[in-house]
């Protein structure tokens, strides 16, 4: 049974995500989500409307006598992350999401939660029946597909919101505001593979690496946690020093934007060898459980040996081709920024890999607040990929967004939140693709700035939100609102 939030304040923030919650969202699936939020906004006496893309914006009237005031748009996107744990059963298309509460955080049953932006779209409803908050004209601007690429912000039209002052609710951590986020790109890597017959004689072995924390590939690249996809590649090379080895399937990752917490590796080995491999195998995960001890405490690996051997494998060749490639390609955090202390410029994410009849398919996601250096990233995939014999092709991506400290709306939202709260915010960029710099290019001149509450591990089962900031954040949306229209 889900944890009820009826009665966590504030109340129609919390009503709100418990309606979004039964409403299946994840990526390229919003329709339904996004036909409710109009007929939500039609309920409170709002006007709504549809873009061909599925983006929605809702326009709510001014308080009285605050009707001249600048109008203001608040951002969020329909979309979830749809990660689950291997042993959930459970179906994104159409199964609700529980939710667990454990103290202040808010969290789901073995599957994402859907905070990140769920909380964020809830947060900016609840103005819409809130007769106490002071405003002038709002516009809410729901995106779809966001989580995939960007993609229903790139399907905005001209017009479709007016508003030049904006505030995306996409960010995940109270009482920091960001004015800047990084830029990315998607590259696809096939490195083509030979499969050949299995002599008799062989054991089949399935190595699994679980229980990764995961997480965001942005956000969460800096703390430095395992990738499931690399550590199997690392077994399947290390392995090789104890009994020749062959690979039947790899599969790991699913995401582009998540870091891979699980994958597998079918393989083959004489079964004379199958006592030195079966040691390596204990040796290594003690070996990885030193090197991640406080990143990963649960990381478990393991080699069950199958009933039977399958016909054919790859290649000894394809085999070392394919570990080799998984560990050469770049992974992690490889530039810091050189403005903004402790902040990461430049990372790439190896998201997801699947093993197919004649080639091995690769996903690797790439950010950076630096162009430059983004295209250099790319490039060194491209690289790795041809020195492996592989085919890349890499997509268009998206823009970072440009810091303004010069912003008019910071200034406000700075003095908002001072005055409400009697603390300094912070102010920094973010290592994530936001909207805004999408955004900023489909309307010039727009003044932006990003907050939320905190969202810990976000885009994994372990996302969680803390309730005490939903309702800090929420009184900080009416406090600058108030500020930005007042008389």
């Amino acid at each position: 049974m889900s944890y009820s939030v009826e009665n966590l304040e504030p109340k129609a923030v919390w009503k709100y995500f418990e309606r979004i919650r039964r409403i299946p969202h994840g990526s390229r699936n919003e329709a339904a989500l996004s036909a409710a939020v109009v007929q939500w906004a039609e309920e409170a006496g709002c006007q709504a409307k549809r873009d061909a893309v599925g983006n929605v914006v809702v326009r709510v009237k001014a308080s009285p006598g605050r009707e001249k005031a600048p109008v203001v748009v608040l951002q969020g996107h329909l979309d979830m992350v749809c990660e689950k744990n291997s042993d959930k059963v459970f179906d994104f298309e159409k199964d609700p999401v529980s939710f667990v509460r454990d103290g202040d955080w808010l969290k789901a049953d073995g599957t994402t939660l859907g905070a990140d932006n769920g909380i964020g779209v809830a947060i900016a409803l609840s103005l819409m029946e809130d007769k106490a908050a002071q405003h002038g004209p709002l516009e809410l601007l729901f995106t779809v597909d966001e989580e995939t690429g960007l993609n229903g912000a790139n399907g905005l039209e001209p017009g479709f919101v007016t508003g030049k002052l904006f505030a995306n609710l996409d960010s995940e951590e109270e009482g920091v505001f960001y004015v800047g986020c990084s830029g990315g790109r998607d590259t696809h890597t096939r490195l083509p593979i030979s499969r050949g017959p299995l002599p008799k004689g062989h054991a089949a072995y399935r190595i699994d690496v679980k229980g990764l924390r995961g997480g965001h590939s942005g956000l969460d690249i800096v703390l430095n946690r395992g990738n499931a996809i690399r550590l199997v590649a690392r077994a399947i090379l290390a392995a090789a020093d104890a009994a020749p080895i062959r690979l039947v399937a790899i599969e790991g990752g699913d995401k582009h934007n998540a870091i891979p917490r699980e994958a597998f590796a079918l393989v083959a080995i004489p079964a004379e060898g199958a006592a030195a491999f079966e040691s390596r195998c204990a040796e290594l995960l003690a070996g990885f459980r030193t090197e991640f001890a406080s990143a990963e405490p649960d990381l478990q690996l393991t080699a069950t040996r199958e009933a039977q051997a399958p016909a054919e494998a790859l290649t000894d060749a394809s085999t070392m081709a394919a570990a080799r490639l998984l560990l050469a390609l770049p992974h992690g955090v490889l530039a810091m920024s050189r403005d903004l202390p402790g902040l990461v410029e430049t990372s790439s994410n190896v998201a997801r890999v699947r093993t197919e009849k004649d080639a091995l398919s690769i996903l690797a996601s790439s950010r950076s607040s630096n162009m430059s250096a983004l295209d250099g990233v790319v490039a060194q995939i491209r690289s790795v990929g041809a020195l492996a014999g592989a085919a890349v092709e890499s997509n268009k991506g998206y823009p970072g967004w440009q810091p303004n400290m010069a912003s008019p709306l910071l200034a406000v939202a700075k003095s908002a939140w001072i005055k409400e709260f009697g603390t300094e915010p912070k102010f920094t960029a973010i290592h994530a693709g936001l909207e805004c710099g999408i955004i900023g290019e489909k309307y010039p001149g727009i003044d932006m700035i990003s907050f939320g509450p905190t969202i810990r591990w976000p885009h994994s089962p372990a996302e969680c939100v803390s309730i005490e900031t939903v309702g800090k954040v929420t009184r900080f949306s009416r406090a600058l609102l108030d500020a930005v229209s007042g008389k």
